[in-house]
């Protein structure tokens, strides 16, 4: 991705910025209460219910209540800055063990969770404070017969108060570490559009519930691991300074001091406090960020051409921008005629598409990237434990034929092309065979298009009517991709007796010669081998080291809800333009549009016949931590079927008319018969 611009970031800033700046103005109003609500919780009387509610009320009013507010004001700024600055659209996903560990241990993480801490215990000692009682002070007088003689009385440690600050602490950590795990930081975008009120308050009963189950687990944690290590931090105080322990009460870091009713209740309400302020901040964050923007399809002024939706989509803006930018894409291509118009017109002079010609290539360029992503996965499950490793005389094997050398440079891989019929994945169907390639006339219907094949879009990964992939994916002419799904006895005669110029061959040749591995990567090569070897056979070292298959396929989907935008609003746009098209701009690159959905749809139906792979998504786990990129995958197959189908209901039989492959138009007939 191109580094971010200076218009990016000021428009990122502006979009961004005041989103932001509202949801921490809304959750510092929201603090007063949340406050109030504490006071009265933690000092109920159910049998002096009128002094109760008038003693909390003019608790409201004391100075260390006010300051409390002030201090508690400052750590939800400082969390909600932390929400901002960890953000993120796609989900990191650790597809094993040693990556979660790697994210734990990371310079970033380590300060997130440092720092929510150091907030937790801030908020600990505001909630002791405005308990008062026995939590109030650190210190305290020792009981008479602690005192000296002289009737001074000694200052013992108040352990209710280091208990209550310790836990906060531990809250604030675990905060942080549930923050990381669960992915929090990963803003999901909602299906249906709805007030950010309505979206709140519907969000709120879930908030306060899983607030207090956390509070519960927090609680019964930390208690343990104070009962065991609990007297390091209080010989660390008491050294400090210099205070005494009070032999009439029971020290906490005993089964009877952890019994006291009293202390796990405020305990458990500090937990719940802290819990329900910073979800708040989290919340509301998630809720104003995740709101659609209306970006112009043409500019007004001059100044406002980076502002337009085509030039958004083209400049690879930060992630935020760009999910956002399709998203209003899905939203105008369904539900404004107006702003659909301009994505049909012409400019002025000139008379060129440059709209549609800008949203269209960046939709279909997204979709093509991941049509790739996931070929070159099917393609590494399939090969994944069938192929031997090149061995070290593999390696010195230097080509001397023309077509050694052609098929060499092909497969990119020894033996690649020596794969037996009998060892062919499970997954590989008659149907799917190689076949010719598309016919060169195949190329006509795009002449002129802003499609048309070019150096730029192949570097960008666009798949192009002359691609190898065009038309079916099993075409026999895959060049440098490494192994391939399966290997027929056409493939080795298509090697063995090539049919391309003598240049080109002789060009495979010299570049071939030109990379021969010498000794010292050879024996590095060998040792690397020997020690993967040696590590597999460790269960220890596998354990940590082995990928989970469910996560490695959820990472593999991460980013797929901008291809279902993208889906969606090309699909739109395609089925608007049947009647709303004025120039026929979206049928010079309908054949384009056709053969990227199908070759896409293809990929995706493979995808779902490999193993280690579920047909069916799992249930969602109904916390405040959003879940749905993991059916992520499932959303894209659904979302693909209706893209195509909607086109196919509304273009019907004339898109007899248009150019694609054999297979292809196989595909589309099921389609335009309802048999898909």
């Amino acid at each position: 991705m191109s580094p971010v611009t200076r218009e990016q970031q000021l428009l990122l800033r502006q979009i961004l910025g005041w989103r932001a700046a509202a949801s921490i103005a809304w959750s510092i109003l929201l603090l007063p209460l949340c406050t109030a609500a504490f006071i009265s919780i933690s000092t109920i009387d159910l049998f002096h219910p009128i002094q109760w509610i008038s003693s909390s009320f003019n608790d409201l009013y004391t100075s260390y209540v006010i300051f409390c507010l002030l201090l508690m004001s400052v750590v939800v700024l400082v969390i909600s800055i932390f929400n901002v600055e960890f953000h993120a659209v796609v989900p990191s996903i650790p597809c094993s063990r040693l990556a979660l560990i790697s994210k734990v241990i990371h310079p970033q993480q380590v300060i997130h969770s440092v720092v929510h801490a150091v907030m937790g215990m801030l908020v600990a000692w505001c909630a002791a404070v405005m308990t008062k009682g026995k939590f109030l002070f650190l210190s305290v007088p020792c009981t008479a017969s602690e005192s000296s003689a002289d009737d001074v009385p000694y200052m013992c440690l108040n352990e209710c108060h280091l208990f209550l600050l310790l836990l906060g602490a531990f809250m604030g950590y675990s905060y942080s570490l549930r923050y990381l795990v669960h992915n929090m930081n990963y803003l999901p975008f909602p299906i249906i559009q709805q007030y950010k009120y309505l979206r709140f308050r519907r969000s709120l009963p879930l908030l306060a519930k899983q607030s207090c189950v956390e509070s519960l687990y927090v609680v019964r944690n930390f208690c343990a691991a104070y009962y065991f290590f609990g007297y390091i931090p209080k010989a660390w105080i008491i050294t400090t300074m210099n205070l005494h322990i009070d032999s009439k009460l029971h020290p906490l870091d005993t089964v009877a001091g952890l019994l006291d009713l009293s202390l796990l209740y405020h305990s458990w309400l500090c937990g719940v406090f802290l819990l329900i302020t910073w979800y708040i901040a989290w919340l509301l964050f998630r809720i104003y960020s995740t709101e659609a923007h209306h970006f112009p399809v043409q500019p007004t002024f001059t100044e406002e051409t980076d502002q337009c939706l085509p030039k958004i989509l083209n400049n690879n803006p930060p992630p935020i921008l760009k999910f956002l930018a399709l998203q209003d894409l899905m939203f105008l291509s369904q539900y404004s005629f107006v702003r659909r118009q301009e994505v049909f017109s012409l400019s002025q002079p000139g008379g060129h598409p440059h709209n549609w010609t800008a949203v269209s290539r960046e939709c279909l360029n997204l979709l093509n990237d991941l049509t790739l992503k996931l070929i070159a996965h099917q393609e590494a499950a399939a090969t994944n434990g069938r192929l031997n490793q090149p061995s070290v005389g593999d390696l010195r094997k230097v080509p001397n034929t023309p077509g050694a050398a052609a098929e060499e440079h092909s497969l990119q891989t020894p033996r690649a092309g020596l794969l037996p019929r009998s060892h062919m994945p499970s997954l590989v169907k008659s149907s799917l065979l190689p076949l010719k390639t598309s016919p060169v006339t195949d190329l006509g219907s795009n002449l002129g298009s802003p499609f048309t094949p070019s150096p730029l879009s192949r570097k960008a990964g666009m798949l192009e009517l002359s691609s190898p992939w065009h038309g079916s994916i099993q075409s026999p002419h895959i060049m440098r991709r490494g192994p391939k799904l399966w290997t027929s006895n056409s493939d080795l005669q298509w090697t063995a007796f090539p049919q391309e110029p003598l240049s080109k061959i002789a060009v495979a040749k010299v570049t071939n010669e030109a990379i021969q591995p010498s000794s010292a990567y050879l024996w590095l090569h060998s040792k690397k081998e020997q020690i993967k070897s040696f590590l597999s056979k460790r269960v220890l070292i596998m354990y940590f080291f082995s990928k989970h298959p469910e996560a490695s396929i959820q990472a593999l989907f991460s980013d797929t809800q901008m291809h279902i935008w993208a889906l969606e609003g090309l699909s739109h746009l395609v089925a608007a333009s049947f009647t709303e098209d004025k120039y026929g701009v979206v049928q010079t690159t309908l054949p384009s549009i056709l053969n990227t959905l199908l070759t896409l749809q293809e990929v995706v139906d493979k995808h779902f016949k490999l193993p280690h792979v579920s047909s069916k998504p799992p249930r969602t786990s109904g916390n405040l931590a959003d879940t749905s990129y993991k059916t992520l995958r499932f959303a894209l197959r659904a979302s693909l079927k209706t893209a195509i189908y909607r086109i196919t209901t509304k273009f019907g039989e004339h898109l007899n008319a248009v150019q694609v492959s054999t297979e292809h138009n196989k595909r589309l007939q099921q389609f335009l018969e309802f048999k898909e």
